[in-house]
């Protein structure tokens, strides 16, 4: 099996990247079977947008902190791992962003989207659907809408919802919601379009953040899921992503 490897710029994955290339090899990304990737989620997100349009299945080792979207850092019977290792399909959301000066900018996120105040005042969001107004005004610290692969991530910290992966839903959930007060956000179906609109920018200005780009002063966000753009990831069998999706819900 052609194996490429990739590295964080820790100490610990460059060390593991050396010893797995002595004893793997190391081939040029164009050549592999498979990409291993050795790092943190972080780092797993970056390497997931550069190998978009690829067709080639990740695997990930956990040589950060959480590691939600990796498996155990083992490094003995790498081939085994990898042709016994189970399949996810994961797509990104897809984000246009339109600034107050007109700008128009674009960003992909596995995780989520989401918008968020810039200075002490809260903003003010309106809601499209489908093109169908959900909710006229909403003022809050921000809005994440998140993928079941995103929903344990930042969703979850702003008390929104888990959803487990093929339940082909996206989480709506606002941050720090002051009206309406008690709006905990939405379950929405994965092939909508979300647009969302901010009010009163001079006073009230809004970033938007897609992965790695933020775009600072936003008037008007649109966000889809982008199923052309999907990825693989690989689990081992007793430790996919869909059974840690079902235990987070279980977690103290």
């Amino acid at each position: 099996m052609n194996i490429a490897f990739v590295a964080a710029g820790t100490d610990a994955a460059q060390e593991a990247l050396t010893r797995f290339t002595e004893r793997y090899g190391n081939v040029p990304l164009e050549q592999a079977e498979v990409l291993v990737c050795l790092g943190g989620d972080g780092f797993m997100l970056e390497t997931l947008l550069q190998i978009i349009g690829r067709n080639i299945p990740v695997f990930g080792m956990n040589y950060g902190t959480v590691g939600f979207l990796m498996n155990h850092p083992e490094e003995d019977q790498l081939p085994q791992r990898l042709a016994y290792a189970q399949h996810t399909e994961i797509a990104p959301l897809h984000m246009w962003a339109r600034t107050t000066a007109g700008e128009m900018h674009e960003g992909v996120g596995f995780n989520d989207v989401f918008l968020y105040r810039e200075t002490r005042q809260t903003v003010h969001i309106g809601i499209e659907v489908d093109g169908r107004v959900r909710m006229p005004r909403l003022t809050c610290d921000g809005v994440i809408l998140a993928t079941p692969a995103g929903s344990t991530a930042y969703n979850r910290s702003a008390h929104g919802p888990i959803i487990p992966l093929g339940a082909e839903l996206l989480s709506l959930t606002p941050i720090s919601p002051f009206q309406p007060r008690h709006w905990r956000g939405a379950l929405l179906p994965a092939d909508v379009t979300v647009r969302f609109t901010l009010a009163d920018t001079k006073k009230r200005p809004a970033s938007a953040v897609a992965g790695p780009e933020e775009i600072r002063d936003v008037e008007e966000v649109i966000v889809r899921l982008d199923q052309e753009k999907k990825v693989t990831l690989l689990f081992d069998p007793d430790h996919s992503l869909s059974e840690r999706i079902i235990a987070e819900q279980f977690a103290e």
